[in-house]
């Protein structure tokens, strides 16, 4: 027996309009193994679900060592549901409402060393390297750091994306939210750089996507992760890159509001965690540089 028959899920998927796909598949996954938890407990039906039901998940998440940010992550995807199913009066009680979740403020954004992001914008050594990959990767590399862009905005730039005048690029966000984010001199020069070899590899098909790969097919997330991976003194995630951007502007003084907005954050609490990782770069400063720290 199917037992997420009664929990229409590809209806609730198909509501998620604003979401990306990845965004789609992390909820209707956690929909789908809190349907077949509830089911062992004889619940087939969501309007069964109480808040005690859902308290006892978050419990038995939490008994089997799941981490603070999963935890939390699948309650947002009950809440998603739950909101879903109340506005289409499918049931009366939200039984998410009063749920808490554990705290997540121990785990801080990894920020890269000033080492590390050299490691990164540097060029790859060694024979049978095109100076074409390098140029893009370069460009790549400076539009993660110095714009702040999610790997996923990257892979979807065009040509006419970028605008040169305005040393700016526009981009489009969660949600399907464009804005428009700065763009470094340094990566300016990069996507120079790279526009004068990009006809090397670039085909028929992907004449308008600002950056392709070997096959001339438009960059994926994974083709980014290769490139930091051969580069980086270290493992490397892109968003690191992201992370590194926001933390450094706060670190000069920048405004938080700002930074939300060029992070194309809807929540400023979102932001917010960066102002913790500031705070304790500026400490850890302190306690290394002062006499009498």
């Amino acid at each position: 027996m199917d037992v997420c028959a009664e929990w229409d899920i590809d209806t609730f998927a198909q509501s998620l309009t604003r979401s990306s796909p990845n965004t789609v598949a992390a909820y209707t996954s956690d929909i789908a193994q809190f349907a077949e938890w509830v089911s062992r407990r004889s619940i087939v039906n969501p309007s069964d679900v109480t808040r005690d039901v859902v308290r006892q998940f978050v419990a038995f998440l939490a008994t089997n060592r799941r981490s603070k940010r999963t935890i939390s992550r699948k309650v947002a995807s009950l809440r998603k549901y739950f909101g879903w199913m109340i506005r289409e009066h499918r049931i009366e009680v939200d039984p998410t409402l009063g749920v808490k979740t554990p705290s997540d403020q121990g785990r801080l954004p990894r920020v890269l060393t000033n080492d590390q992001l050299e490691a990164l914008i540097a060029p790859a050594e060694g024979e049978g390297v095109p100076e074409w990959r390098n140029a893009r990767d370069t460009a790549v590399i400076e539009l993660l750091y110095g714009s702040g862009l999610r790997v996923s905005e990257l892979c979807s730039l065009d040509i006419d994306s970028v605008e040169v005048k305005r040393l700016a690029v526009t981009v489009m966000g969660k949600g399907s939210k464009e804005r428009r984010v700065p763009v470094s001199e340094p990566a300016l020069a990069a996507l120079r750089g790279w526009a004068t070899m990009r006809n090397e590899v670039v085909n028929d098909s992907t004449m308008m996507a600002l950056f392709v790969n070997s096959r001339g097919k438009r960059l994926a997330p994974r083709d980014v992760r290769r490139i930091l991976d051969a580069r980086a003194s270290s493992p490397t995630h892109p968003h690191a890159l992201r992370h590194t951007f926001a933390t450094h502007l706060l670190d000069n003084g920048a405004d938080l509001r700002a930074v939300q907005e060029l992070l194309g954050h809807s929540d400023v609490g979102t932001t917010q965690r960066y102002t913790h990782v500031s705070k304790e770069r500026l400490k850890a400063a302190y306690e290394v540089s002062h006499p009498r720290a």
